[in-house]
């Protein structure tokens, strides 16, 4: 209403007999110039104004609003008859509009391209490889429409132009404009951002595109081949199954960007068409498939690990029915599935997280930025989020961010699985908590000991250990501290023994060690009380008061014993009759004899001599009297 006021008060003004001639001029131009521009700002049937300018330094030149779109129920409309029917209800074009087209509604758009530099050639793109064909129609001198088709229904070798998009050649002329129609047909709604490139900036554009992608999947053949060889070389079925799912993977990110389309099937419209959701489908299942492997699933929840092997297999079933599936149908299961594997994947991540799975969380870590590249593709194509080139390729940079992650959590699972395997393997050798050998182990080393010992003609120790408080440390600390006590005692052995030396779990409460020779009587009278010594330091994380109290047996060898098991036996026994409430600490297997020296050895000749006496053995000492194996004797 006031728009109308305002323009009847312009109105009166230039009809003032007062006013000049020149203003009456001014005003009546201003008044005419306003209503020329109301009319063509509110006619739809008339042809745009050829207001597009195709300047180089500002490329790509979207459509935007400079063209007009119809949806039309008539599939059997031409150009022909659409350009001279003065019934369609044109609207202003939109570069970021989602139309709502389905297999019975076709999107026409037309547009006039003015007189422009023809120096180089130009291109009109859509830059999605989701669109399943587009036609441009070109008015040519005599009046006739030329048409030139691409997308997922025309094979790539049949385009104008074979690239990863639609890319059409269009006419430019410096004198005239031209007149353009454009028929897309899809499926599902779609966004049409038609844009306008010179062929110096499609080749630049084109050759660094090239370049990302290649690093892209050259990162991702690289992961597959790695994957492969370590699944051969370590024989771990995590592996293949990952390098299964990357390759899957590659080949939707391929179909994704039109790679796949331009390079692998450039001759198949049918498969580059039904490939589209086919292809991400299974990339879904791969990935379940990965996750219950590589959390094993199978040996923590057999329950949890057939949900996700039904949702795989419920996907092969999926990726095989949209085979025979029209693409409108093909479309809503896929959008209807593709959430569910997503979820339980998920959930059994932070399952195997809150029961103790140390490499669940950087798993997480590593799918989260596909997660966030396939909720801003959806958002793309919902109309929520504009098309740039960061969301575009969110999808690669996603699986480029997700590779290396889980290469690393791949290797670093790979090292802890070897390392159980060798612990299982060696249970019957090794005790699992301490890592320290077991009695069976110590038995074998100490007969190797004697017979060194022998042979190389010095002495050697064993001891046996006893901790004779655990029942005090359990009153008094707990049953915590109490169970932990024999790790603390095991942490001590171990730094007290040299390299050379062994230091083993006989039970719960009782160590065995081993002390290489040549061993002095003044190292063996010292290593005892050190042993000690070292038990009744306090231990970082407990109390105080709560060390161990230990015993201690001993015995030189070969002196006090040829065979390991007797000398066990006895090493033992000698345990057993101290008393634990006994201040001693240190029970030598012989009481009330001195240390004893280095035996010393003479050769004596015995080829003449008649048969020696049987020898004398003093278990006092320990000392052999007569002549050994070596032919020498004692002096």
């Amino acid at each position: 209403m006031k728009l109308a006021q305002h323009f009847h008060s312009l109105y009166r003004l230039s009809r003032l007999r007062h006013a000049s001639r020149a203003c009456q001029h001014w005003l009546k131009t201003i008044f005419s110039s306003l209503l020329l521009t109301i009319a063509l700002l509110t006619s739809q049937n008339v042809w745009p104004r050829s207001i597009l300018d195709l300047d180089t330094q500002a490329q790509p030149i979207a459509l935007s609003d400079w063209g007009d779109y119809w949806v039309s129920t008539d599939v059997g409309r031409t150009p022909e008859n659409l350009s001279t029917d003065a019934a369609v209800s044109w609207q202003p074009s939109s570069s970021t509009k989602l139309y709502p087209l389905n297999e019975d509604k076709i999107l026409w758009l037309r547009f006039t391209v003015p007189p422009a530099p023809d120096a180089e050639r130009w291109y009109l793109q859509m830059p999605s490889t989701q669109v399943e064909k587009i036609t441009v129609f070109t008015l040519n001198s005599v009046g006739l429409w030329e048409a030139q088709s691409a997308g997922d229904l025309v094979a790539v070798d049949n385009w104008p132009l074979p690239s990863r998009y639609p890319i059409m050649p269009i006419t430019v002329s410096a004198e005239i404009q031209h007149r353009f129609l454009v028929r897309i047909e899809n499926s599902r709604p779609i966004i049409a951002p038609l844009e306008f490139i010179s062929e110096a900036y499609l080749s630049r554009t084109e050759q660094r595109n090239s370049l990302l992608l290649g690093i892209f999947f050259g990162l991702a053949g690289l992961a597959v081949a790695i994957s492969l060889l370590s699944a051969v070389s370590l024989r771990d079925s995590a592996y293949g199954v990952y390098a299964l799912s990357v390759a899957v993977s590659g080949l939707a990110q391929a179909r994704r960007t039109g790679t796949a389309g331009l390079h692998l099937w450039p001759n198949q419209p049918w498969w580059n068409d039904v490939s589209t959701t086919l292809l991400p489908t299974l990339e879904m299942s791969a990935a379940l498939l990965f996750i219950s492997v590589v959390v094993a699933l199978p040996e923590r929840s057999r329950r949890l690990n057939l949900s996700l092997v039904l949702m795989t297999v419920l996907g092969l079933l999926i990726a095989l029915a949209m085979m025979k599936m029209p693409t409108e149908q093909r479309i809503d299961i896929f959008h209807a599935y593709i959430f569910l594997p997503q979820l339980l994947g998920a959930y059994a991540l932070f399952w195997a997280w809150r029961r103790g799975d140390r490499f669940a969380p950087w798993l997480i870590l590593g799918f989260t930025p596909m997660v966030l590249a396939e909720m801003s593709l959806l958002a793309k194509n919902a109309g929520l989020l504009e098309p740039s080139g960061l969301v575009v390729y969110s999808s690669q940079i996603g699986l480029a961010l997700q590779l290396p992650i889980i290469m690393v959590v791949q290797m670093l699972r790979s090292a802890q699985r070897r390392e159980n395997i060798r612990r299982i393997s060696g249970l019957d050798r090794v005790d699992p908590e301490t890592g320290l050998i077991n009695g069976y182990v110590l038995v074998e080393r100490l007969k190797r000991m004697i017979g060194r010992s022998t042979r190389l003609k010095h002495s050697s120790a064993v001891l046996l250990i006893d901790i004779v408080n655990t029942e005090q440390i359990y009153r008094e600390f707990g049953r915590q501290a109490a169970d932990e006590l024999p790790l603390r005692v095991a942490e001590r052995l171990l730094s007290t023994a040299r390299e050379i030396d062994s230091a083993a779990r006989l039970s719960t409460r009782r160590f065995g060690m081993l002390v290489e020779g040549p061993i002095s009587s003044e190292e063996a009278a010292s290593l005892r009380p050190r042993i000690v010594a070292r038990c009744l330091m306090p231990y970082k994380g407990l109390q105080e008061n709560c060390v161990a109290s230990v015993h201690i047996a001993y015995a030189l060898v070969p002196q006090q014993g040829l065979d390991a098991q007797v000398l066990m036996a006895r090493l033992e026994a000698r345990l057993a009759a101290a008393l634990p409430s006994d201040k001693r600490a240190v029970f030598p297997l012989i009481e009330g004899l001195p240390e004893l020296k280095k035996p010393r050895w003479k050769k004596i000749d015995l080829s003449n001599s008649s048969p020696a006496p049987e020898s004398k053995k003093s278990v006092v000492l320990g000392e052999e009297f007569g002549v050994n194996s070596f032919g020498q004797a004692r002096t």
